[in-house]
């Protein structure tokens, strides 16, 4: 309470009333109920008892306390059938669960974060993420640094360039965390001690698969084994190596993917980049090949032979300031 709602109402305590106009800059006297009308005269208060104005606010918060301690049992009498049922067969887990909206993605992954304690992988595409994604994930990582849990995270060469990653994987660089990057990686996978996989089913990332089939799992597990196996410690610079006419090894993947015909937007997701970066790459590449044209710039790619050369780690680029990130889910 306000220093001036104390010494107010200790005055209408010494008193027994109180004028309305003098309490104005006391409200918090009225909002507890420490002061009710008089019944004699409708410009004056009387004190109210503090054990009678705190009785009265703690009562409605006793009552829906009582009633969700009965909404509690209650719940636990229906449930008590299905337990009876679920404790005299052997437990079945499912190999597959769908898992709708953020919430309930969220909660699947702090409960196996909260169950796991060896080894956690995950793989990161999109370039630089949110700062909120980041606060959760550190929120959900700390834990499993402090309980000595190895994390191996892969992400794409463009989140070398984001200060909020590199600040984030400096707060948990003090555990058995190891930071890979690559061009391009596939879509979002988590997985938590080689038995339980989270990969994304929808693009908005609003609904997830849990997966704790033996045979998916580690289907996937090698899959991250051979992206870690091609991807570049943090630790390291990424080395370029030289490509034909001028071509950098980003325009390389692009003209690529344009082959295959993917389109720009696609491209960026893909290079965790800005559909703007993607497109000055492109007509930096159509300037290179003397394209002038989409259709044209296409049969340049395949006559000019840039293609037909292997090359290695790719250059990575800034990301856009306004980079779409993604949100939070898996």
């Amino acid at each position: 309470m306000c220093a001036e709602g104390t010494r107010l109402y200790a005055a209408a305590l010494s008193t027994g009333r109180i004028a309305r106009g003098e309490i104005q800059n006391a409200p918090c006297l009225l909002e507890l109920a420490l002061l009710q009308p008089d019944p004699d005269d409708a410009n004056q208060l009387r004190p109210v008892p503090p054990s009678v104005a705190l009785a009265q606010r703690l009562h409605p918060i006793e009552r829906e306390i009582q009633d969700r301690r009965r909404s509690a049992v209650d719940l636990t009498d229906t449930f008590e059938p299905f337990l009876a049922i679920s404790a005299q067969s052997p437990a079945n887990t499912h190999a597959i669960t769908v898992l709708e909206g953020f919430e309930r993605i969220n909660a699947a992954l702090n409960l196996a974060t909260a169950e796991c304690h060896t080894e956690v992988l995950t793989v990161q595409p999109g370039g630089a993420r949110p700062s909120e994604a980041l606060t959760q994930a550190l929120e959900r990582d700390q834990p499993l640094i402090d309980r000595g849990v190895s994390i191996r995270t892969l992400y794409q060469h463009t989140a070398r360039h984001s200060q909020g990653t590199l600040a984030y994987v400096d707060r948990i660089s003090t555990g058995k965390v190891e930071i890979r990057t690559l061009e391009e990686l596939i879509e979002r996978l988590i997985i938590f001690d080689r038995t339980v996989a989270f990969i994304p089913v929808s693009d908005d990332r609003r609904v997830a698969l849990e997966l704790r089939h033996p045979g998916l799992v580690d289907y996937l597990i090698k899959v991250f084994e051979q992206l870690w196996h091609r991807a570049v410690p943090l630790t390291e610079e990424v080395t370029y190596r030289s490509t034909p006419g001028g071509v950098t090894g980003v325009q390389r993947t692009i003209a690529q993917l344009l082959i295959e015909g993917h389109v720009d937007e696609a491209i960026a997701r893909r290079l965790g980049m800005n559909v703007r970066t993607c497109r000055a790459h492109i007509a930096k590449l159509a300037t290179t090949l003397g394209s002038g044209s989409r259709a044209q710039l296409g049969y340049l790619i395949a006559q000019s032979g840039i293609l037909g050369r292997p090359s290695g780690p790719e250059e990575c680029e800034h990301p856009d300031p306004d980079h779409d990130a993604d949100r939070e889910g898996l």
